[in-house]
């Protein structure tokens, strides 16, 4: 079971940010702050993702194949997401809209600050 991923940044101040107006619209708020680190929670409470500038000093990097995906709770939800990571300053990688890899799949696609891939979907049929 996954509990939780980091997300590395180079600059917390302007992550934070970023991350506080996008992950709200689906419902996550920060809950734990650190200099170097901060946690955010959904609804039940618990701290899945967080925000860190790497541990080791070293610049925090993107993979290839790599995205951190979050859930929608609807197709408002997926919008208001995408539009939320690109007014903060994200870059597109998919519009909002369905993908054939998967039926009921309704999800969208943008880059954070730093380049990590960020996802967010929701299953039109509730089967995801």
């Amino acid at each position: 079971m996954l509990s939780g991923v980091c997300i590395g940044t180079n600059d917390m101040a302007a992550a934070s940010e970023f991350y506080d107006a996008v992950l709200a619209t689906i419902g996550m708020k920060p809950v734990f702050f650190e200099t170097h680190e901060r946690g955010y929670a959904g609804p039940d409470g618990r701290v899945t993702v967080f925000v860190v500038t790497p541990y080791n000093g070293q610049e925090a990097t993107f993979g290839n194949g790599t995205q951190f995906m979050f859930n929608a709770p609807d197709k408002d939800g997926v919008q208001a997401f995408h539009e939320a990571a690109l007014r903060c300053g994200g870059t597109d990688e998919g519009a909002p809209g369905p993908r054939d890899y998967h039926p009921d799949y309704f999800g969208a696609y943008a880059r954070d600050l730093d380049g990590n891939k960020l996802n967010v979907s929701v299953s039109l049929e509730g089967k995801r």
